[in-house]
């Protein structure tokens, strides 16, 4: 009787320790790991095409996740998707001249905000605006652009 309630309670234990080992998973796939993220800087980028940008998608630099998309909205007076990138705060030496592309990870992975420094002297600040930017690249246009080049060339 006693060797019974013992071999329950560890697979309970076993069975608990699975659960939190999932959830921990769960966080880690869909990008909430870090939901208290509010200390760093923004800054905005307009966009003519933002794909499949989603709020809380990475930004990179070299392949370092440095932040997060924080926002995203239309402007209408530019005619533009709005992002606004918040930067995690050690990633503070950015300078003024940097580019920001939309990029997917593999074949059909989630998209992110790739950052490539270039060589101001001066740093982006808070609220700053990134004015270099390259618009996701949408397949459905891309097929669209070969399929009228070939009707041309018949």
């Amino acid at each position: 009787m006693m060797q019974s309630k013992s071999v329950e309670i560890l697979v309970g234990l076993f069975v608990a320790l699975g659960v939190g080992a999932l959830f921990v998973l769960a966080m880690q796939v869909s990008n909430l790991s870090n939901l208290g993220g509010d200390d760093g800087y923004e800054v905005r980028a307009g966009f003519d095409n933002i794909g499949g940008l989603k709020v809380r998608s990475p930004v990179t630099v070299a392949g370092v996740r440095v932040g997060r998309v924080a926002a995203i909205d239309y402007d209408s007076e530019n005619y533009q998707a709005e992002v606004v990138l918040r930067l995690d705060p050690r990633f503070d030496a950015f300078p003024l001249d940097t580019s920001a592309s939309i990029f997917t990870s593999g074949l059909l992975g989630e998209q992110y905000v790739a950052l490539e420094p270039g060589g101001d002297m001066e740093y982006l600040r808070d609220g700053d605006r990134i004015t270099l930017t390259q618009s996701a690249l949408v397949l459905e246009q891309l097929i669209g652009k070969f399929l009228f080049s070939q009707a041309d060339k018949e």
